[in-house]
């Protein structure tokens, strides 16, 4: 009785830890153990088809069987569908024996499998939840930018973030609050490196400073955020970054940057851009806050004004000077704001992009109608 009742408080104390598990895992685990039943009845299927008809049929489709339980499943369930698919060609073989190249063939393919397996264990998780992980933070920290359909009449916000190379996590990451009394802020954060080492940085940065963002005042914000940059000691564990705060009711806003391209205010009236260098700061992570602080510059943005916001692959490449970038970054904004407003004005900047695909590239194009 006594292992009875240990078995059952085993089984319960699985099913509330799997039933806490967040979406993505419980969904995963699920495909999981459909998948594996699947790879079970078609291993044992081919199995009885060898058996009674050993001549017309060849040891081939087990590969894929292998190969799906390698990529799809995890651990333990992998491994039943390894011994499965071996007891099914040890039955095979007693009835009909096999070609050895076939069964080395196979045999080299389980191993490979077993391989990526090792690598995948350092994680923690199955492939295909990682994967779905890593989609569900994407998506998160895509909605963290997107505030433009939330402001009101006469304001418009856009933005384009694209990764170098095409690659799925860039090292620029965007985040934006509008909080109960009209204050937008909008925080540009640009990872040093790239890749995916810079990718799961940015990922887990923006998370911490998203929390920052509408929690702490402006003038503390960027002061908070080297903080936190400095506490991971990352080598090479430096970002810039460029804070804007701005009273969507009269137009007034404040500038921080931490080591960050300046911002460009475009002034319809002398249709003009004013570049705000005047607004400079420390990189964050490089040194103890109470070495550094973060003076904050104030304007604003009149009606027909905008505000452009960007990262360093904007103007920076190994052919042109920073004056040559700056210059055509700013002729494709001209053109852009020389209209009207509308989606998909960030991108048509982001596409005179001096860095090219070699280079996380970034725009935020704020205007007031």
């Amino acid at each position: 009785m006594s292992i009875d009742l240990t078995a059952r408080a085993r089984r319960t104390r699985h099913a509330v830890a799997t039933s806490s598990l967040p979406e993505p895992f419980q969904a995963g685990l699920r495909r999981e153990r459909w998948l594996t039943t699947l790879l079970l009845v078609l291993t044992a299927l081919m199995t009885l088809a060898f058996v009674l008809r050993p001549v017309s049929l060849t040891l081939a489709p087990v590969v894929p069987l292998v190969v799906a339980a390698g990529l799809f499943l995890h651990a333990a369930r992998m491994y039943v569908v390894f011994a499965a698919v071996a007891a099914g060609m040890l039955v095979t073989s007693l009835n009909a024996p096999a070609p050895p190249v076939t069964l080395a063939a196979i045999a080299v393919v389980m191993l490979l499998m077993l391989a990526v397996e090792r690598r995948r264990m350092r994680a923690g998780i199955p492939q295909e939840v990682g994967v779905s992980i890593l989609t569900d933070l994407r998506a998160q920290l895509e909605r963290q930018a997107q505030v433009g359909d939330d402001l009101p009449a006469g304001w418009h916000l856009d933005s384009s973030v694209r990764a170098a190379h095409g690659e799925a996590l860039s090292g620029d990451f965007l985040l934006t609050h509008r909080s109960e009394d009209d204050l937008l802020e909008v925080l540009l954060v640009d990872v040093a490196g790239k890749g995916l080492q810079t990718g799961t940085r940015s990922l887990m940065l923006s998370g911490a400073f998203s929390g920052l963002l509408g929690s702490t005042p402006p003038e503390g914000l960027l002061a908070a955020a080297n903080r936190y940059l400095v506490r991971q000691s990352w080598p090479d564990g430096y970002a810039t970054a460029v804070h804007l705060a701005l009273d969507l009711r009269t137009g007034d806003y404040s500038l921080a940057s931490a080591g960050h391209p300046a911002a460009m205010h475009h002034h319809a009236g002398a249709g003009r851009w004013q570049e705000r260098s005047d607004a400079r700061g420390v990189m964050l992570g490089v040194l103890d806050s109470g070495l550094v602080s973060y003076e904050r510059v104030s304007g604003r943005l009149e009606r027909g004004d905008a505000l452009l916001l960007y990262s360093d692959g904007m103007i920076e490449s190994p052919e042109l000077d920073l004056g040559q970038g700056m210059d055509r970054m700013l002729g494709a904004a001209d053109r852009v704001v020389a209209c009207e407003p509308g989606a998909g004005e960030a991108a048509q900047i982001c596409d005179f992009a001096c860095a090219g695909e070699d280079d996380d590239r970034t725009t935020v194009l704020l205007r007031r109608e």
